[in-house]
């Protein structure tokens, strides 16, 4: 089973890249195969609203974004950071989320990430600091894609998992993450019980 980590960060060694290494880290050892992906430095285009994918299923623009549908379409479990930025997702992260729409151009269609087990994480500079506005952003693009959206689980059973400030620093944030990834394993493994 495949997990796919995605860091909407524009920074590459920042607090979402560590918190959702974290989360794969934690994930590997419970015998997952796990891939990264960080936003950072990727050529990502707006989505012009074209349309155009309704027919081609991809994009006429030329960038990153087939990497990043291709490691979707091939995970079992999708984890997705952001830093809050005024209360939502980063610029690069809602622009990759636009990107997506190649997967759901033709309503009716069957859409490829159904059943999927998706999560969110969120790091603000405070301890409220936009984090769960920034999860509910995540949670309605995974809805959107009509997947499994899951919380952090037991023993809080929250939006999903935050960081405040220091990522490294922050002992109940990481344990939000852990439980997060935790909880991702064990629908996998509930969904799948040949695991």
């Amino acid at each position: 089973m495949n997990i796919l980590g995605i860091s909407g960060s524009p920074r590459p060694n920042g607090n979402t890249a560590y918190a959702v290494q974290y989360a794969l880290d934690t994930l590997k050892q419970q015998g997952f195969a796990i891939k990264y992906i960080s936003l950072s430095g990727k050529d990502i285009k707006p989505c012009t609203g074209c349309f155009k994918c309704e027919k081609t299923h991809s994009c006429y623009q030329q960038d990153d974004m087939p990497e990043i549908i291709d490691a979707m379409k091939e995970s079992h479990g999708l984890l997705i950071g952001s830093p809050a930025y005024f209360g939502m997702v980063s610029g690069q992260l809602k622009t990759m989320m636009d990107r997506c729409v190649v997967m759901r151009p033709s309503y009716g269609d069957p859409l490829p990430m159904t059943g999927r087990v998706g999560g969110a994480i969120a790091c603000a500079n405070s301890r409220n600091g936009g984090q769960e506005t920034t999860l509910q952003n995540i949670q309605t693009f995974l809805f959107q894609l009509n997947m499994q959206v899951i919380s952090d689980g037991p023993p809080y059973s929250h939006l999903g998992a935050t960081i405040a400030g220091n990522a490294q620093d922050d002992s109940w944030g990481l344990e939000t993450v852990k439980n997060l990834a935790l909880n991702m394993a064990a629908m996998l493994k509930q969904n799948h019980p040949v695991l």
